[in-house]
């Protein structure tokens, strides 16, 4: 849950979330580690200090959903998962 504050920022970071908001599941049985997603997502996606990636952003942002989209389906290992 997004505290609100009166300067406003919080208002539009929650702004930018819809109530139906994408979450993408990371399958640690099945990442090798290969950074696709990182590639096409930064924004979105990192690697931890065991190389597997791991979701920064979560819910994902509406304007980011189509490159979030787009690293699910070109992982190599089909190791990550769209819920929402």
């Amino acid at each position: 849950m997004v505290e609100l504050h009166s300067d406003g920022i919080c208002d539009e970071i929650q702004a930018s979330f819809k109530e139906d908001a994408v979450r993408v599941i990371v399958d640690r049985d099945r990442c090798e580690g290969n950074a696709v997603c990182l590639g096409i997502a930064p924004d979105i996606f990192d690697l931890d200090d065991e190389d597997y990636a791991v979701v920064k952003l979560d819910p994902i942002p509406s304007d980011q959903e189509n490159l979030a989209e787009q690293a699910i389906a070109e992982c190599p290992r089909a190791a990550l998962l769209r819920e929402g």
